[in-house]
């Protein structure tokens, strides 16, 4: 199969972009901005970050054999004694993006769009491992979702893969529409709109706006999209979009589902309906959400043209992501490791799991503060109480200033909650603690480092 190339035209084409020694320049197959990947032929961009800045690394990828090195405009009195190609531009974030559209235009690779307040992630993962079943995919890897991670991901692709699964990730107004024109996905999936990141989306209207611009994206491109029926905001978009598919539990859609039955682990038994043909699936993860996750996967994968073998086979090499709703059995102990992040929905799911796993006596959350959540933290944070109450937990360890709003509902409501500023102090109370017959989850925002508290509980319960 013959190589896409990037060349000096490619280059040339890019807003705001100078090349000196042009004519030196060897089409390059692969793209950097991690000097220590560089390979002989590539291209690196030297990109400034939080904590390093590629500027400072020219020198190593000219050494490894880059084929041209793009930098700020601003910076070309450092390097014109360099024996290579130069590129310069105002803002290599932005030429780092012009290059993935350029490159996204070369390949013949089908490209889903994956996003929402919750599960995308295990979402992502779940379909790409149904689809290895039958097609040669690629896929984001770990959260590299946003301005930078969507267009490395596309550059990693090649015309060997058959399917591109794109996680896009979003916490300010813009970035999905700007990563979703570079990478111009055929399918688009939105999990879910729920209350995350409303101290820049600012509500669900805004959460629904920002993320809809992925399926307003693949209507440009006359793809498909598929739409949660049982998210309420999805719902309501359904008439914008004339190729869709459906998808939910609680509400007519193209492909219905229906949890039949939860297993002692929590696990759950779906049944699935699609064109009139029905098959059941006993998922390996425990949870409705992983219920929903699994539901949005299949309906992908219908739609691809996978049946129900092929989409068990696939489900059977689905691996859990780490820190995401993990259920780990130790000894006489459930733990359950939510810990990457937390949104209300997310931490409703969570918690509701928790009365789906039998035989344990008791149900203890250990509890770190939601962010971003701006004016509505408060409240959302409170509200939290009546899922706590209504799934019988004994014992709520809490820590963080907006969690102390939810231990004052929850002594109201007769909970028994301790709540802790001192990370030091709650890492001690953990260790008193027994956690035989009892189910544990822990769970906070990303800020929270809750996996710290892991760590303490799977080493005690061993014992």
């Amino acid at each position: 199969m013959k190589k896409n190339i990037l060349t000096i035209d490619d280059l040339f084409e890019i807003p705001t972009a100078a090349v000196y020694k042009p004519e030196s320049y060897i089409p390059a197959t692969s793209v950097f901005i991690d000097s220590r990947l560089v390979q002989k032929g590539s291209i690196f961009i030297a990109i400034k970050g939080d904590k390093f800045d590629g500027h400072d690394f020219v020198n190593e990828a000219v050494k490894k054999g880059a084929s041209i090195v793009i930098i700020n405009e601003k910076k070309l009195s450092e390097f014109n004694n360099l024996s290579i190609p130069v590129m310069t531009v105002r803002d290599t974030v932005l030429a780092l993006g012009e290059i993935a559209k350029t490159w996204r235009n070369k390949l013949n690779t089908k490209i889903i769009g994956i996003t929402g307040s919750a599960g995308k992630t295990t979402t992502k993962e779940m379909l790409a491992a149904i689809l290895s079943v039958k097609y040669k995919i690629n896929k984001t890897v770990g959260n590299n979702n946003n301005h930078i991670g969507v267009p490395l991901t596309l550059l990693s692709t090649t015309d060997e893969h058959e399917f591109l699964i794109l996680e896009f990730g979003t916490n300010h107004f813009g970035e999905i529409a700007y990563t979703a024109k570079i990478a111009q996905p055929d399918y688009a999936l939105i999990t879910n709109i729920g209350n995350s990141h409303l101290e820049f989306l600012k509500n669900r209207k805004g959460v629904l706006e920002e993320k809809s611009a992925l399926f307003d994206a693949v209507a440009t491109k006359n793809g498909y999209v598929f739409i949660n029926n049982d998210d309420v905001m999805l719902n309501k978009t359904m008439l914008n979009y004339s190729k869709r598919i459906t998808f939910g539990f609680s509400s007519a859609a193209d492909v219905k589902g229906a949890i039949k039955k939860y297993n002692d682990e929590g696990k759950p038994e779906i049944e699935i309906l699609y064109k009139d043909k029905k098959f059941e699936q006993q998922l390996n993860l425990c949870g409705e959400q992983n219920a929903q996750n699994f539901l949005a996967s299949a309906a992908v994968a219908l739609k691809l043209g996978l049946n129900k073998i092929e989409i068990a086979n696939g489900l059977a090499k689905f691996k859990p992501v780490d820190k995401r709703l993990n259920v780990k059995k130790i000894k006489k102990c459930i733990l359950i490791d939510d810990t990457y992040n937390a949104n209300p929905e997310s931490m409703k799911y969570a918690i509701d799991l928790m009365s789906k796993i039998k035989n344990h006596e008791n149900r203890i959350v250990i509890l770190g503060d939601m962010l971003e959540l701006g004016e509505n933290s408060v409240k959302l944070h409170i509200e939290l109480a009546k899922v706590i109450k209504r799934n019988k937990i004994t014992k709520a360890f809490l820590i963080g200033s907006q969690m102390i709003n939810l231990h004052i509902e929850l002594k109201k409501l007769e909970v028994d909650s301790t709540h802790f500023m001192d990370r030091k102090l709650l890492e001690k109370t953990l260790t008193e603690l027994s956690y035989k017959s009892s189910i544990v989850l822990v769970k906070g925002s990303r800020g929270m480092k809750m996996e710290e508290f892991v760590k303490i509980i799977e080493d005690k319960a061993h014992d």
